[in-house]
């Protein structure tokens, strides 16, 4: 069995001496794993990194088999965004969690072409941090578990959505979930605004990290006895810290 798809470049794992199990997530196929050998050699070792696009051809004798797997490059990304270490970080940290979260061998295009968008804006565009929580909903929509955000819970109202109920995933209006705002998670107003041209705020983003990590971790990880990965960690340790930066030289330039 073979076949042959464009693909982007999820981890690679040693494997015996040269070789590596390397995952793709690819535009037909959904994530796949397979050996590359000689993985290491100076003509692949760029190749496996997470976050490129590639050209793979994936075969073995049988279709339940691991495998084997051939890819050339299509786009180096993971090498153009290493002199930034945030993009590089969100880069890693989805692919870390499309591999964990994602059943292996089950197709999601939709979301592979957001996933490729995405890649490609990291290089210019400084909605970037934003952009990576919108990611996080697309895939949480794409697995089953979309949020609804549309209006409110509780009273249907559009206006004042400032709460995401942590049971329903719902969008809850500011005075329906005043009495229950301690459980309540967040809603950060760039992902309802319907003007998005101004810049999400540090801390806003934060919140978005925190609301779709919740929903990731409790309805589409934990079933599955799998965590958060490390890398989602390092991307949030990185937005912290640029909030911080950011927080202390608007304090300095208010003083």
């Amino acid at each position: 069995m073979q076949w042959n798809d464009t693909a982007i470049v999820l981890s690679a794992r040693k494997y015996g001496e040269n070789s590596a199990v390397v995952r793709i997530f690819s535009r037909q196929q959904g994530v796949y794993g397979g050996v590359v050998r000689a993985a290491y050699s100076k003509s692949n070792r760029g190749i496996i990194q997470p976050g490129n696009i590639v050209s793979a051809t994936w075969s073995a004798r049988l279709e339940e088999q691991l495998g084997s797997l051939k890819m050339e490059m299509l786009e180096p990304c993971a090498a153009l965004l290493m002199a930034d270490p945030g993009r590089l970080a969100a880069l890693t940290a989805l692919c870390a969690l499309i591999e964990s979260a994602l059943p292996e061998r089950h197709p999601y295009v939709k979301l592979y072409h957001a996933f490729c968008l995405y890649i490609r804006r990291l290089k210019t565009d400084d909605k970037w941090q934003a952009s990576y929580v919108q990611m996080e909903l697309e895939l949480l929509a794409e697995a089953g578990f979309g949020l609804d955000l549309r209006n409110c819970a509780a009273t249907g109202v559009t206006q004042d959505l400032i709460y995401v109920s942590p049971k329903s995933g719902r969008a809850v209006c500011r005075s329906a979930g005043a009495p229950y705002h301690e459980k309540m998670l967040p809603l950060p107003a760039f992902l309802i605004a319907a003007d998005k041209k101004n810049l999400a705020k540090s801390a806003e983003i934060l919140d978005g990290m925190r609301l779709a990590g919740y929903f990731l971790e409790h309805w589409l990880l934990v079933p599955h006895h799998r965590k958060l990965p490390a890398a989602r960690t390092r991307l949030i340790q990185i937005m912290k810290a640029t909030h911080q930066i950011r927080t202390g030289n608007a304090a300095k330039t208010d003083s």
